[in-house]
């Protein structure tokens, strides 16, 4: 079967939607492995009574709960930009699935 102008664009497009998912994928993984490691320095900052700030290149001693209570604040950021990814991306796999059955409906 010869493919059709209107098929040739929707197979364009898959691959556009296939590109976005895969870039909305690598930043979700970026915001988890940062999200991993907020809370590696969360458990860590239990364990000691002094904690320490990186500003740049150096190192300040920081009061302890200031800087608990804004690496909470960042996770917490995080995890709605990967719940928005999350929706975005099932939102680009939806569109891909509509697309797949539109062209497999016609041959």
């Amino acid at each position: 079967m010869e493919m059709t102008k209107e098929d040739e664009e929707k197979i364009e497009k898959l691959q556009i939607l296939e590109q976005s998912r895969q870039t909305l994928n690598a930043q979700k993984q970026n915001f988890q492995a940062r999200k991993a490691e907020i809370e590696i320095a969360l458990s860590e900052i239990e364990k000691t009574n002094e904690a320490y700030k990186i500003i740049g290149n150096i190192m300040l001693l920081s009061d302890k709960e200031k800087l608990k209570k804004e690496l909470e604040e960042e996770k917490e950021l995080i995890d709605l930009r990967i719940k928005s990814i999350e929706k975005q991306e099932d939102s680009i796999t939806q569109k891909m699935k509509n697309l797949q059955d539109e062209i497999i409906k016609k041959e």
